[in-house]
Formats: structure tokens, C-alpha cells, sequence
């Protein structure tokens, strides 16, 4: 059987991937996991495994300086959650990759194309070198990702009636969009804004505001527990509040400690 370790900083997201795998691919065994780029390259070393997901951005050593030290002796699978520039660039490497979160019908597509590289390995070792323009594409995502990070809104300045109000973010409950607008929720009032989710959601600390929708972001501090309805949709309640907000698979792995 083929064997992988798994290497995230995220112990949910080795749990939810582990799993994904398991659904999809269940020949391939997981005989480690690592916390970091360092454990990962000593796992390497140690279980010799035809494959390693490595997480891109890990406390201490990254994904990308973990996969230079790693070389040859792995099969290397990049775990990513960043935009669409960046997946493009590993398209256009032919490089292996897993998108977070891993959805069964995408982390099939990538498991079909692994199967075919181990099988091309093993038929002729050394017949998929990693190119120039590979290495290169690696060398700007790893800059981009090593960038500083942009400093996280402290206030949101919204409407409220003819009135503009500067609301710090940690008093705001969660924020909801529409077409149009963007519904701001405090404790005491609701204001509206302009900008959507999506812009939101990089202008947050992701520590204090989690997406749970692709419009919706919920402050985690404000957020009572989680239940499901009659249709079986997962629901977000609001401590001290009746709105219940809808939960879109996605993002369910957020709750799975819960």
C-alpha cells in the first residue's frame, strides 16, 4: 500500500484531511503526522513515505523550506488555503496540492493525479525532476507568503441612519451580506456597511472572526454553540441573541472540537 505522512500546524485540519483521505483513497496509509516543517523533514527521514502533505505556512520551518530539504525522498503534495493566483501557479507547475478545506469530490481529482505520478515513479524513477520555472513559481510563493502580515481592522466605520459610527470590531457579533449591503451586528444595534464578506474576511483577525458562509462572519467570542435543524443544516446561536446562522459545508470543520 502507499503510505503519507501529513504535516499541519492545525490538529483539526491533520484530523479533517486524515479523514478526507481515508474516504477517497482507502489504500493509502497515514503513518505519521507532523506540527511543523522540522518534524516533518526528521518523519521523512525516519518512515520513508511515498508521500507528504505539507501544509504551506507552519510555525519554524515552512511547507516550501521543508519540501527543499525533503528533496527526493518524498512525493510532495502542498495543503493550501490561499487564492486563486496561487493555485493557478500550481497548475501551471504541475505540482500536487489539497485544498483547505478538503471536499471529497476536489481531493479526488487530486488523489487520480497522485496515483498516476506514483505509478509513473515507480515505472521510471527520477521521470518527474522538478523544473526551473517549479522551483522559481516556489521561491515567489514562499516570499509572498513570508510577507509580513497586513496589520487587522481595529474599528468599522458604518451607518446607522444619517449617523456614521466608528464600532470597534471586537463589539461587533458577526457580520451578514446581501446583495447590496453588509449587515454590521452589535449587542445593542445593527448598522450597515458597504464592503462584502469576502474583503472582510482578509481584514480580520481569522483568530477572532471565523467564515461560516461565504456571507457570513461570526466573531468566535460571541458565538453560544452550534445545532442543527429539521433539513439538517448546522446553525450558529448567538449568545444572548435569537439569530441562528447557517453554517455552509466548507466550513464545518470548525466545529468539529465542539
Amino acid at each position: 500500500m502507499p503510505t503519507a505522512i501529513i504535516a499541519d500546524d492545525e490538529r483539526l485540519m491533520r484530523d479533517q484531511l486524515r479523514l478526507r483521505l481515508n474516504q477517497v483513497w482507502p489504500e493509502l496509509e497515514i503513518i505519521g503526522e507532523a506540527k511543523n516543517g522540522d518534524e516533518a523533514v526528521q518523519l521523512v527521514a525516519e518512515l520513508k513515505p511515498d508521500l507528504t502533505f505539507l501544509d504551506i505556512r507552519m510555525p519554524g520551518k515552512t511547507g516550501m523550506e521543508a519540501a527543499r530539504d525533503i528533496g527526493d525522498q518524498s512525493a510532495i503534495v502542498f495543503v493550501t488555503a490561499y487564492d486563486q493566483y496561487a493555485v493557478e501557479a500550481f497548475e501551471r507547475g504541475a505540482i500536487d496540492y489539497v485544498l483547505k478545506p478538503p471536499e471529497p469530490e476536489r481531493l479526488q481529482l487530486t488523489v487520480d493525479r497522485l496515483k498516476a505520478r506514483l505509478k509513473a515513479l515507480i515505472e521510471q524513477p527520477g521521470s518527474l525532476p522538478v523544473n526551473d520555472s517549479v522551483t522559481l513559481m516556489l521561491s515567489q510563493l514562499a516570499e509572498k507568503i513570508a510577507a509580513p502580515k497586513p496589520k487587522y481592522l481595529q474599528w468599522i466605520q458604518a451607518s446607522i441612519g444619517q449617523d456614521l459610527r466608528m464600532i470597534p470590531v471586537e463589539e461587533i457579533l458577526f457580520f451578514r451580506s446581501d446583495e447590496k449591503y453588509t449587515c454590521v451586528q452589535t449587542d445593542k444595534f445593527e448598522a450597515l456597511i458597504r464592503k462584502p464578506v469576502r474583503d472582510l474576511a482578509e481584514e480580520l483577525d481569522p483568530a477572532l472572526f471565523w467564515q461560516i458562509h461565504r456571507a457570513t462572519l461570526v466573531n468566535v467570542n460571541a458565538i453560544d454553540g452550534v445545532t442543527r435543524d429539521l433539513r439538517g443544516r448546522h446553525l450558529v446561536m448567538i449568545k444572548g441573541k435569537s439569530d441562528k446562522l447557517e453554517v455552509s459545508r466548507s466550513f464545518l470543520h470548525l466545529f468539529k472540537q465542539m
